[in-house]
């Protein structure tokens, strides 16, 4: 009894020490360039054009409803009780 559990304990060491282990890669630090100080400002650009306007589309005509257009009517309030 006491041989296969010493064969087992060393068959569990060898086999677990044969494991690959990653290899630590270190990354290089990042140089950050540091900007110097502001320098004078330049010259004011040109401005810019103002664009087209756009389309209106067409006019409909004045108490006609457009196409698939549903009415709903409400029905006057009635006073209330007292």
């Amino acid at each position: 009894m006491k041989y296969p559990l010493l064969i087992s304990a060393l068959v569990a060491v060898f086999s677990l020490s044969a494991c690959d282990r990653p290899t630590v890669v270190s990354v290089p630090a990042v140089t950050v360039a540091v900007p110097g100080p502001a320098g004078p400002t330049g010259a004011t650009g040109a401005t810019g054009s103002t664009g087209a306007t756009g389309y209106d589309g067409s006019k409909g005509d004045t108490g006609k409803e457009g196409p698939g257009t549903t009415v709903i009517v409400m029905p006057a309030a009635s006073a209330p009780k007292n």
